[in-house]
């Protein structure tokens, strides 16, 4: 893999933003083979550019312009060349240079009859275009400065990239590089141009107006797995002509074809309260899923760790079976599992205690005969549930009335993860604990309505 950072405009090229980027890749699983900067290649696209001029396809504009409008001035509407550049003789051209005359060097696109410029696009098929509805467009800027179009169809050359594939917004730049491949004496590569990545207004995603959405770190950050961000990625625009959506990276490339490509601009859905995409969620719950125990703990426990608690790896295997399909990112095992890992239970509702039709003297019978049942019973699944049901029958309440009283004082919540497997990972005397706290909490409840 070659990466390779475009960062001719120096204004708007900063190490954060670069960091950005290969702190995302890292993350992605994306490392590179060889690194390019093409600001560490001026010299490489200034030679380039001669090497065009000396082959009669470019000629030094000097007519006198700002440096915003030097690869369409006057706002480009219209505009094709400035009246007189072009007729320059080489003679004249080389003096105003010697004497210090700033200039712009601008490619020939040539005039002469009615040629067009073709290709055949990947994705969107037979393109052309009339080259008298082409400007002459800048090679290298008044300040030396090679352009984004010299700059990147140089390296396409000088790296033998064979497919150029980016975003539909660049299809009437290639026009212009088709022009630049052959000023540089070489074929151009082939075509593929991508759907635009769009918000739910339909504005084109921006790192000026949509940073959050567009960056990879904040869906790392949010708890996503890699695999399912690239797997999210792939799937707008795009599709395996089948049913499946959760796929792995070498499965994608398995089965990945330009013909898959969709032409319509994909949508990524956030608002913005949330910069998540719901699928993207959806599907990075399926790759969660589908993780083995110890491949989830190993993922589980960075996430433990920067929140300050201090875990076993061994108590956390145990605790990742009873919350994987109760999680939709790596984060939620801070809310879905804190019960697990705190001394003390957050605060709850002692009314929560109570269970479905019943009061409170119920849940205080049904707690005080779990709580002696959990003394003696064989801490394990069929122990605990053997225990708490004869409890049950013995005090003529259902199973349910039962375990939602007991669920609440050892986790402090209704919802939770099966319940006799998490007494047996929380243990005897942390259980025991909890439920003399929750009995403490009724009888305060009661003492206080009377």
């Amino acid at each position: 893999m070659i990466l390779r950072i475009d960062d001719t405009d120096v204004e708007r090229n900063t190490q954060a933003s670069l960091d950005s980027i290969f702190d995302g890749l890292k993350w992605l699983g994306l490392p590179w083979d060889e690194f390019y900067r093409q600001s560490d290649r001026t010299a490489l696209y200034t030679q380039a550019a001669w090497t065009i001029f000396e082959r009669g396809m470019a000629y030094r504009d000097f007519t006198p312009m700002t440096q915003i409008g030097e690869d369409k001035p006057g706002g480009g509407i219209g505009w094709l060349f400035n009246p007189g550049a072009r007729e320059l003789s080489r003679e004249e051209s080389d003096r105003r240079a010697a004497a210090g005359e700033p200039f712009v060097l601008r490619f020939l696109v040539p005039r002469d009859g009615e040629r067009e410029i073709r290709f055949r696009d990947l994705v969107y098929g037979d393109q052309s275009k009339s080259c008298a509805d082409i400007e002459d467009f800048a090679l290298l800027r008044s300040n030396g400065m090679a352009t984004y179009h010299l700059a990147s169809c140089f390296d396409d050359a000088d790296l033998r990239i064979s497919h150029i594939v980016r975003g539909q917004d660049h299809l009437p730049n290639t026009f212009k590089h088709v022009l630049i491949f052959e000023g540089l004496g070489t074929k151009s590569p082939k075509f593929a141009h991508l759907p635009l990545l769009i918000a739910p207004d339909g504005a084109k995603l921006s790192k000026r107006r949509h940073g959050p959405v567009v960056s990879v770190t904040t869906y790392r950050d949010a708890g996503f797995l890699p695999q399912a961000y690239v797997n999210f990625l792939c799937l707008l625009g795009w599709n395996p002509k089948d049913d499946r959506e959760k796929m792995l990276l070498q499965e994608i490339v398995d089965v990945f074809s330009f013909e898959g490509v969709n032409r319509p601009n994909a949508v990524v859905n956030f608002t913005e309260q949330d910069p998540i995409d719901p699928k993207a969620l959806w599907l990075n719950s399926q790759h969660i899923y589908a993780l083995s125990h110890e491949e989830l703990t190993d993922r589980l426990a960075p996430v433990v760790a920067a929140a300050g608690i201090q875990v076993e790896r061994a108590h956390l295997l145990r605790i990742t079976p009873l919350i994987q399909e109760r999680i939709k990112t790596l984060n939620d095992v801070l809310t879905v599992a804190d019960f697990f890992f705190a001394d003390e239970l957050t605060p709850y509702d002692p009314a929560e205690l109570i269970p479905k039709k019943g009061d409170a003297a119920m849940a205080l019978k049904v707690l005080e005969s779990a709580r002696k049942a959990l003394e003696t019973a064989g801490f394990s699944h069929d122990g605990l549930d053997g225990a708490l049901r004869a409890e049950a029958a013995t005090l003529g309440v259902k199973a349910g009335q039962m375990f939602q009283p007991v669920r609440v004082a050892v986790c402090g919540r209704m919802v939770a993860p099966p319940l006799f497997e998490t007494l047996e990972v929380l243990g005897r005397e942390t259980c025991l604990k909890r439920i003399d706290q929750a009995l403490e909490k009724l009888r305060s409840r009661q003492a206080s309505q009377v």
